[in-house]
């Protein structure tokens, strides 16, 4: 890598003191890879906007800068070819938050359908929103993980009103194709659905043959049935930072979305606004390189596991088939093996674990050994 961010990747940082989340979670002899929360610096261009906003000593209520708006069309444009108006873009505090409002665009009676294994907030919506999900397993084949249009139609019904899906997919790591969306676009218009698309990992895309493709933009034909989710959180590892755009074409969803967060969202603050617009408007090599590095990382993953690696598209978290371990709760079996995971039935599918290699190559290496240590204890245990 002949960029100047290889270092800075290259560097552990050390979060302790920071009240980490991610660090915070685990004793400290174990070595935390769980939430999407990458131990890299964020990029100096952000921290530099940050900074000169500090310069100001007062933090207040603040509006909405027309200059957001203007950097994620542009942004939307650049990447992807989507054209986006103004008066489609609803800013909120997260794309967690913006989830539970879409659940509570649909009435009482309503159910959500959600694809699983997915992203564990999802699993949350349709509680939070007094209703009901429909919850269907997406189907593995060939080690691709697929929505299942058949399953879902039969497990669609009248009540059956929205669906949601990440893309990239969260925990398996896929970017959708093509002929995927196209005929994820006919079932929602033949299901009469309303579709949310939580897109916040876009631009982490590291297959050299895949690319993200927003949905809402390459089907128009469905567009008014959409809400699109993003933020500049997970790229730039600024998750720290609440701010989160949704994309909604239509004037009737977007007035049920804006009317379902009233009392309800807090407005954004000024940093939220000022670092998202320096990572919207960003078109230098910090995200190229980041990929580059991740790509590094999940050849080094994927040499150790070997078959238990799901193989990925999109993401920097690795979705690790442990099935043959016979583990009841893996979370814990890791913990006692000196490492944090995300366990697989948090995201509706046991005998899974999810794995962030987001991090120094030396971190990793650390990690892996402490992966592999526990899956062979577990193997020798179960069978000498």
């Amino acid at each position: 890598m002949s960029a100047p961010f290889e270092k800075q990747f290259d560097t552990p940082v050390n979060r302790h003191g920071t009240q980490s989340t991610k660090w915070l979670k685990f004793p400290p002899d174990v070595l935390p890879m769980w939430v999407a929360d990458m131990d890299f610096a964020a990029p100096g261009f952000i921290l530099d906007a940050l900074r000169e906003r500090l310069d100001h000593p007062v933090l207040g209520y603040t509006d909405r800068p027309a200059s957001l708006n203007e950097a994620l069309r542009d942004w939307l444009a650049h990447h992807f070819g989507w054209e986006v108006p103004d008066a489609w873009i609803v800013w909120v505090p997260g794309v967690v938050p913006a989830l539970n409002l879409a659940a509570r665009c649909v009435d009482p009676g309503d159910n959500l359908l959600i694809p699983t294994p997915v992203y564990h907030p999802f699993l949350d919506l349709a509680a939070n929103a007094g209703i009901r999900d429909v919850r269907v397993p997406m189907r593995l084949d060939h080690d691709v993980w697929q929505m299942d249009m058949d399953a879902m139609s039969a497990a669609s019904d009248t009540h059956t009103r929205m669906l949601m899906i990440c893309n990239p997919q969260n925990p398996t790591g896929r970017a959708y194709d093509a002929e995927e969306l196209a005929a994820l676009a006919r079932f929602v218009e033949a299901n009469d659905l309303l579709l949310v698309s939580d897109e916040i990992h876009c631009n982490i895309v590291l297959d050299p043959a895949s690319r993200h493709i927003p949905v809402a933009a390459a089907h128009p034909e469905i567009a008014r049935r959409t809400i699109s989710l993003y933020a500049a959180t997970k790229v730039y590892n600024i998750p720290g930072i609440s701010c989160a755009a949704a994309v909604i074409p239509d004037p009737g969803l977007r007035r049920r979305f804006l009317d379902a967060r009233a009392g309800l969202m807090p407005g954004i603050g000024p940093l939220g606004f000022i670092a998202s617009e320096a990572a919207f408007k960003d078109r230098g090599p910090w995200v190229g390189e980041l990929v580059d590095y991740l790509r590094g990382n999940l050849a080094l993953l994927a040499a150790a596991l070997g078959p238990r690696l799901t193989p990925l598209q999109a993401t920097y978290l690795a979705w690790i088939d442990v099935r043959d371990l016979e583990l009841e709760h893996t979370e814990p079996y890791f913990v006692q093996h000196g490492l944090g995971i995300s366990p697989g039935e948090q995201f509706g599918t046991p005998g899974y674990i999810r794995l962030n290699f987001a991090c120094p190559r030396s971190v990793l290496a650390d990690g892996i050994e402490r992966l592999n240590s526990a899956i062979e204890a577990r193997l020798n245990a179960l069978h000498g």
